[in-house]
């Protein structure tokens, strides 16, 4: 049985508006998608993309764009979740994939929960213990309201928090 996700963090969390402008600003492809961020909260992150700019020779959505989508939405769930909890880390994504059932033929969303409690701990502690940690992340496209898509993808995040063993030390 799955834990709940985490629910509280010592830091103020981004707005919805607040991640959409920085994916547009500093992620070039999310302006190409025409992405959008629906929801952000402690349980899940949204982003949708309209068909139109994102469409393939048969007039459905292209693959790519599906599975850039749910990457970009991966991305942002653990960046701005770290960020929510104070934490400077740059996040890349490490391996993914998308299990395909149905073509898409209207709008669609890249829907992330937030990890479990236990995963999600664990995560943070190797972050701050080694400066470097590994977290999967499960998620699913829709389109219409309908699951179109399975989603997994592990990203790494990297501290740029100043390593406290290579402060100088007290004489005291």
């Amino acid at each position: 049985m799955r834990e709940p996700a985490r629910t509280t963090t010592p830091h103020a969390r981004a707005s919805e508006l607040e991640v959409e402008r920085y994916l547009a600003e500093h992620i070039p492809l999310a302006r190409a998608l025409g992405a959008t961020v629906d929801r952000y909260d402690a349980r899940e992150l949204r982003l949708r993309a309209p068909l139109r700019p994102n469409l393939n020779h048969r007039h459905t959505a292209f693959g790519g764009s599906l599975s850039a989508l749910a990457i970009l939405a991966g991305w942002a769930r653990v960046s701005f979740d770290l960020r929510a909890e104070g934490v400077s880390a740059h996040v890349v994504v490490q391996r993914s994939s998308v299990d395909f059932d149905a073509p898409v033929e209207s709008d669609f969303e890249a829907r992330i929960e937030a990890s479990d409690e236990t995963s999600w701990t664990t995560f943070r502690r190797t972050l701050a213990r080694r400066r470097k940690a590994r977290i999967t992340v499960l998620g699913a496209l829709f389109a219409a309201g309908e699951p179109v898509a399975r989603f997994e993808a592990r990203y790494v995040a990297l501290s740029v928090e100043p390593d406290p063993s290579s402060r100088p030390r007290s004489n005291r």
